[in-house]
């Protein structure tokens, strides 16, 4: 592993710590060479999963893309960061755990709407307006009296 400080190309390990989760290893370097310290995350290579649109069309699958929206939902409501950060890596493992590496856009709403429907009942239905795209308010009314 190159220094970042001094560019040598030999470092000794110091410390290692996996993630509660063992899908990330941390890594505590120190350069033979200058001696100053560094640290390494490792995470194990994934294969891309891609998202089947509902027109049809795939594009490559986007945590950040996931994160944005959720943030949206929970947009002053009392869902924390580390909440929805959570959420996203169940819907992650969850989705990497399924037989095919490609997902349709639906299977990914599901799994949001019925996460957020545990969490915070206001959420669930910012993100249900949106997901299941309301056409008038009586599928929204039919929406809220079953959370009712």
């Amino acid at each position: 592993m190159k220094c970042p400080f001094c560019l040598h190309e030999t470092s000794e390990v110091v410390e290692t710590r996996d993630s509660d989760d063992l899908s990330l290893t941390r890594r505590r370097r120190e350069c033979i060479k200058c001696g100053k310290r560094f640290t390494t995350y490792e995470r194990i290579e994934m294969v891309p999963l891609t998202v089947l649109k509902k027109n049809g069309s795939r594009e490559a699958f986007d945590r950040e893309k996931l994160l944005r929206g959720i943030f949206k939902s929970v947009e002053k409501t009392t869902v924390g960061h580390e909440q929805v950060t959570m959420i996203v890596d169940e819907i992650e493992r969850e989705l990497r755990s399924a037989n095919s590496v490609e997902i349709e856009s639906r299977k990914i709403g599901d799994l949001v709407a019925r996460k957020l429907k545990q969490l915070d009942k206001v959420a669930y239905i910012r993100f249900a307006s949106v997901f299941k795209r309301f056409v008038d308010v009586e599928e929204f009314e039919k929406e809220l009296h079953k959370l009712l």
